[in-house]
């Protein structure tokens, strides 16, 4: 999809209301939304919650990836629904939430690795087209999937999970930086306040990983030094093992 602004996250909850009707088994399966599934983390994660049981809805803007990663999980036995959209479009992610309250009636787990990595830049340098896009994904955007999401987590007593990334204050990551902090300050708050209530939010930090992302900031870094992504989703996964499947 093209990098058109996106409107402002300011959605009813009701919108994500749906009276499709649910089989026994539908209601039963364990689901995960992956948001930025396409690739890196995301990617391994939606693979190794497909092998232990999760039907994934897995969220990208790229097709291609999105069919390769289906591939994946079939292969390792395990089920997805491809959802190839941008998190920035409201009506979209409005669309995505009617479908899994109206097929499933709720999310077990949420596991949101979507985000805009701009180009490294001296603050006053940054590309404004750059700032908006990071802004857009990295904060209204996980704004917006929150409001979405947290019934659906509700309804099954479900889990969300943040991936941090402290770049903010360090030089040249004015944009992405600034905003992955913004969008963990969110989810901290989110995750303070339902603690009693749930949903249960959680927020891991993960070892540096050879993904795309790293690669634009770290460019001719040894990756062999790094962690593969599939052992980070592994180490994740064993420390939220309560999640069953």
């Amino acid at each position: 999809m093209g990098a058109r602004s996106a409107p402002p996250f300011s959605w009813p909850l009701a919108a994500a209301a749906g009276n499709w009707h649910r089989s026994g088994m539908e209601q039963q399966q364990k689901i995960a939304i992956v948001t930025g599934a396409s690739r890196g983390l995301g990617a391994a994660m939606a693979e190794a919650l497909g092998m232990r049981g999760f039907h994934i809805v897995a969220v990208a803007r790229t097709v291609g990836a999105l069919e390769e990663l289906d591939d994946r999980i079939r292969a390792g036995g395990g089920s997805a629904t491809l959802a190839p959209m941008d998190i920035t479009l409201p009506e979209a992610m409005i669309q995505l939430v009617q479908a899994v309250t109206g097929r499933w009636g709720g999310c077990d787990l949420w596991v949101h690795a979507a985000i805009h990595a701009a180009q490294l830049s001296p603050a006053a340098q940054i590309d404004p087209r750059d700032m908006e896009r990071s802004i857009a994904v990295n904060v209204a955007a996980t704004h917006g999937l929150t409001v979405l999401i947290e019934p659906l987590l509700r309804a099954r007593h479900g889990t969300a999970l943040f991936l941090d990334d402290p770049r903010g204050g360090q030089p040249f990551f004015g944009a992405y930086g600034a905003t992955k902090a913004a969008q963990i300050a969110f989810a901290r708050s989110w995750q303070a306040e339902t603690q009693r209530i749930g949903p249960r939010v959680i927020i891991d930090a993960p070892a540096p990983m050879p993904t795309a992302t790293r690669a634009r900031f770290f460019p001719g870094e040894d990756r062999s030094r790094l962690t593969p992504c599939r052992d980070e989703a592994a180490r994740i996964l064993a420390s939220l093992s309560d999640l069953g499947g």
